[in-house]
Formats: C-alpha cells, sequence, structure tokens
C-alpha cells in the first residue's frame, strides 16, 4: 500500500515519522496536492530538478492572502475590507488566523524546503509573519515606487557571515518588482517561482486551492501509485542526505523600505544618515514629504530604501530609529524581493 495525501500540516509537522514509516513498508508517500492545490510543484522539485542544483524558491502559496493584498493593490480597499469579501466569497474561514498570520504558508515553506534542499526543515525553523500589520498605505506606496506587495513563501541556500552554507525559510509580506513574474499573480491563484543553477527560472502557477482543482493533484497521485503497483519496483523515499544547518532569519540579505515620521528641522537627515552608517547599512534611496497638506507641519515623512544587507543589521538599524529623539515613530517597515 501506498500513501496519498493532501494534508500539509500532517506533512510540516510529522514528515520524518511518516517517510520512516513507509520505508519500512516500502511504501511511497504521495503529496502533491499538499502544496499549491493543483499545481505541479512536488513531482518537479522531487523529478525533474533531481540532477539540478536548486537555488531559491519564491512563492505565492496561500490564494486567501493574495486575493486580500492583490484587492488592497487594485482596487483600495481596507484590509478589514478585504478580508469580509474573501470570508464572503469562501476564500477565508470565520477564523482565518492560519491564512492572515501566515502559518498555512509555512507549512508549505517546510515541505517545500525539505525537498528542495534534501534537508529535513521542521516546521518550528520556518520564520513567519502574516499580512496583519500591512496597509492601505503601504500597498499604495509601493505601487507608486514600482512594486507590488505579496505574502511570500522563500526558500532559499544561504551562506552566513562565518561561511557557513546553510537553508533558509520564512514566510513574510514583502515588495516585488511589478516587473517580476509574481507581480502578475491576482485573485486567490498561486504560483511558485523556482531558481536553479542549470535550468535558470522556472515559473510554476495556478489555481492554489479548491475541491475540484485539489482533485487534480490527488487523482495525479493515485494514478502514479497505480503505475509503480502494476510496474514494480521501489518507491521514492524522503531525501535528506544534504543535512544542511537552518540558518536563522538573522543571517539572511534582503532590503528594507522604511517609512518614518521625523521631525522636520536642519540636521535630522544627517542624525538619521549616521543610524544607518553605524550599522553598516547603506542606503539605496530617499523620499521626504511635509506631512502636512499645507507644508507646515512640524514633522515629514520619510522613505528609505535599503541596499542588501544582513537582516540582523537591518532590524538593528530599525530598532535605533524607533528610539532615537529626531524620529517620531516607525511608520512601516516592510522587506523587498525578487530584485
Amino acid at each position: 500500500a501506498d500513501i496519498v495525501t493532501a494534508n500539509k500540516a500532517l506533512l510540516a509537522h510529522h514528515s520524518t515519522e511518516i517517510f520512516e514509516a513507509a520505508a519500512q513498508v516500502g511504501a511511497q508517500v504521495y503529496y502533491e496536492a499538499a502544496v499549491a492545490g493543483a499545481i505541479p510543484i512536488i513531482r518537479p522539485l522531487r523529478d525533474s530538478l533531481a540532477g539540478d542544483r536548486v537555488t531559491r524558491i519564491l512563492g505565492i502559496v496561500n490564494g486567501t492572502t493574495n486575493f486580500i493584498l492583490d484587492r488592497i493593490d487594485t482596487l483600495g480597499e481596507s484590509m478589514e475590507d478585504s478580508l469580509a469579501m474573501a470570508k464572503k466569497l469562501g476564500y477565508a474561514e470565520d477564523n482565518s488566523s492560519a491564512d492572515i498570520e501566515g502559518y498555512d504558508a509555512a507549512q508549505k515553506a517546510s515541505i517545500l524546503a525539505s525537498l528542495a534542499f534534501h534537508t529535513h526543515v521542521p516546521i518550528d525553523l520556518v520564520y513567519r509573519e502574516g499580512i496583519t500589520e500591512i496597509t492601505l498605505d503601504q500597498v499604495r506606496a509601493a505601487r507608486q515606487a514600482g512594486y507590488v506587495v505579496k505574502l511570500l513563501a522563500i526558500c532559499e541556500r544561504v551562506v552566513s557571515a562565518e561561511g557557513t552554507e546553510g537553508v533558509s525559510a520564512r514566510v513574510y509580506p514583502a515588495m516585488v518588482p511589478d516587473t517580476h513574474p509574481l507581480a502578475a499573480v491576482h485573485g486567490a491563484n498561486n504560483a511558485v517561482f523556482v531558481e536553479a543553477e542549470l535550468a535558470g527560472p522556472l515559473m510554476f502557477y495556478g489555481a492554489g486551492a479548491g475541491g475540484v482543482q485539489t482533485s487534480s493533484a490527488v487523482l495525479g497521485d493515485l494514478v502514479s501509485a497505480a503505475r509503480r503497483h502494476v510496474i514494480g519496483g521501489p518507491g521514492v523515499a524522503e531525501s535528506t542526505h544534504a543535512t544542511f544547518p537552518i540558518l536563522p532569519i538573522s543571517e539572511i540579505r534582503t532590503r528594507y523600505h522604511i517609512s518614518l515620521e521625523i521631525t522636520d528641522a536642519p540636521g535630522v537627515l544627517a542624525d538619521i544618515a549616521s543610524i544607518f552608517a553605524t550599522h553598516g547599512v547603506s542606503v539605496e534611496s530617499v523620499e521626504q514629504k511635509p506631512a502636512g497638506a499645507d507644508g507646515q507641519s512640524a514633522t515629514a515623512t520619510l522613505v528609505i530604501g535599503t541596499h542588501e544587507a544582513i537582516e540582523a543589521d537591518l532590524a538593528a538599524t530599525v530598532a535605533a530609529l524607533e528610539a532615537s529623539a529626531v524620529v517620531q515613530r516607525v511608520v512601516g517597515v516592510i522587506r523587498m524581493e525578487g530584485l
């Protein structure tokens, strides 16, 4: 007997036990439907790219959050109104925390990272942020700057500052360039963008949920299992031979888009620049706007985009900005990916 499952939570929390038990009886575990619904992504990673070296995966793997963020971006709705519409249309449950707080996407990131990098990635080591703190103003500012906000599941090979090669798996909202293929994923659709050394960039796109759509992946697994039993031969075991360390988010390199409300006075920009320099973070872009409509306010809005830097240094920079006397408040911080 073989196992066919679409239960992502089961695999994210208990994959090691399941694969070990299956190996003892010569069974195969099929789980194409566990990630991204009808989109074929498990077989390509396990089989088609088996001879390649996957370096990074960027995935929109939760249809509910993509539906919400897409409506905020294209229709100018609030988070509350978009969530209400998602519930009305059946994209979100009454208790939508698994979706909007990133738990669902984190489970899928655990599965994808384990498969792509031949290393067991426990769900507890997947960094997670949801979309509950995203505002309409942030989404509008991103669009004006040429970006779209998406909840991303990111799995990648990372080299730490000490030179250790490891794996990072994380979920958070991020600004994606509007020219990136993931920026064109609308509604409740899913997409997985894979980067491999030989194959280059690959995009897998389609329905990420829905009973009929998910059944396509389940039936495909059933047919594969039937073929194996007719033809014979062993199943494919879990591949965990690489055993890379799972690096914390503090070790990754990314970019920040920071919005500040600052005191509008001479010397303030120099003080803020000094904070970035102290923490070794280079500034790529700066935009300042008066906070008041009449331009007479004592404060101003400052939007700063950074160059790529280590997450720990970026986080320390934000903490220092929050403590600075010239910064009234940190309005928002969002990462930038896909550059």
